[in-house]
């Protein structure tokens, strides 16, 4: 259950970022093995002056899960190939223009509600 924040250029129909979505949640529970229904995305839609990825102008997508710590290496190294995969395939998008990057954290950085850190018993 990571939380993934998403930021694509503005002006995309709801098809196309329903597709990233999906794709993105359908990648971390293949190759990192989350469950089903452990998907916290926030996606954002910005201007192309505002999403830069050095010189690409093309479509293009940026994220950034946070998550708890553990995953192996290559289970991330899955992730990443599953993601662009999955995005070339539907919603079109080049895997060149696509940036992940993966921060992690622990157990106790974690409230779901109620402001209690529910991994910490």
């Amino acid at each position: 259950m990571p939380l993934v924040t998403i930021s694509i250029l503005q002006g995309k129909s709801p098809e196309y970022i329903k597709a990233i979505a999906d794709g993105v949640n359908s990648a971390v529970i293949e190759s990192m093995g989350f469950p089903d229904d452990d998907r916290y995305q926030v996606i954002h839609q910005l201007d192309p002056m505002c999403l830069q990825l050095q010189t690409r102008d093309e479509d293009r997508v940026m994220m950034h899960l946070v998550m708890r710590a553990g995953r192996t290496n290559k289970a991330k190294q899955a992730f990443y190939r599953k993601v662009v995969e999955n995005l070339s395939q539907n919603p079109g998008i080049n895997p060149a223009n696509v940036l992940i990057t993966i921060t992690e954290n622990h157990d106790v950085d974690w409230s779901f509600r109620d402001g209690v850190a529910q991994f910490v018993v």
